[in-house]
């Protein structure tokens, strides 16, 4: 079945918590590669149906008014989600 994709993630000017002790761990296991992380939110929208504009419009309302809170996050992406075949033809897997 069709599969929509919501991304969420804390607002940029808030602190993440999460996203800097994973940050401290990487630096103390010794990678140094990277400077920063931060830590969001993935939902998986099951479509029943083609997924359409209006299939993503909808998902985009859902995410908005729902999944987030938009005091603190934001919503950063709405997409159809690409199938494990494909993902693995460009390397993803």
């Amino acid at each position: 079945m069709p599969t929509i994709v919501v991304d969420v993630m804390p607002k940029a000017e808030l602190l993440d918590p999460q996203g800097k002790a994973v940050a401290g761990a990487l630096r103390r296991l010794g990678n140094t590669t990277f400077t920063g992380v931060r830590i969001g939110k993935r939902f998986e929208l099951t479509v029943d149906g083609p997924v359409d504009d209006a299939a993503l419009a909808s998902a985009r309302e859902i995410a908005e008014s729902l999944l987030s809170n938009s005091v603190i996050e934001d919503v950063v992406a709405v997409r159809e989600a690409e199938t494990v075949a494909a993902a693995a033809e460009v390397g993803a897997v």
